[in-house]
């Protein structure tokens, strides 16, 4: 069964870079990124695996764990952080699952047999401190992620779980949101001391609530 948004993440435990990992205790009470790669010793993940290490102190400061997969071995994974750290100028910092025998990748359906019935996808769930999820984005193999786009997805995920609001398209951390079509603008006034402007009555702007 395909996972949807607002499902609980299986739970799983595996081998990894950095030991065995139960996948619910590693989380604790932090926000966690689980992203898969095709496969080891490809060009690809090898770039998109130097940028998360570049990246991981920017998941640091958002209480965000990473951890990566590919259908290889945990042995194979170690050789491989050699290339990363000399070809990306970045060190693995964050665990990388082994799923040799795909129960990882199956849990959580990466192998789409229409596109390659042997590799992962290029597969992101976000995953909330209640470990349900959040997000989910699917890539095909050929084409690498941004994962500043990740990063400014997990702001958003952030900022409208705490507060009556939404992000429009192309929102950055301390642009101008959009107070939540259910609240009445009684209840906008008392919940946004800085106001908000009606540009029609169900698209309201107001400033970040929490700059």
């Amino acid at each position: 069964m395909s996972i949807r948004l607002g499902d609980i993440a299986p739970d799983f435990t595996a081998d990894s870079t950095e030991g065995p990992i139960r996948f619910h205790e590693y989380l604790g009470n932090s926000w966690g990124v689980l992203f898969s790669h095709p496969k080891d010793f490809t060009p690809v993940c090898t770039t998109e695996l130097g940028e998360v290490a570049r990246l991981k102190p920017e998941f640091d400061k958002r209480n965000c764990k990473v951890l990566g997969l590919s259908v290889d071995s945990v042995e194979d994974h170690r050789r491989w952080a050699g290339d990363i750290a000399e070809t990306q100028g970045a060190r693995l910092n964050f665990p990388l699952l082994g799923d040799p025998d795909r129960k990882i990748a199956t849990l959580y359906d990466m192998i789409h047999p229409n596109a390659n019935d042997t590799l992962t996808v290029r597969s992101v769930f976000v995953i909330g401190p209640d470990k349900k999820v959040k997000l989910i984005i699917t890539y095909p193999a050929s084409t690498g992620r941004n994962f500043e786009e990740i990063l400014r997805a997990i702001d958003s995920l952030q900022l409208t779980a705490q507060f009556s609001v939404a992000t429009p398209v192309n929102w950055k951390d301390g642009d101008d949101c959009i107070v939540i079509p259910s609240l009445s603008d009684e209840e906008a006034r008392q919940r946004f001391p800085k106001g908000f402007k009606a540009l029609k009555p169900y698209l309201r702007i107001t400033p970040q609530p929490n700059k």
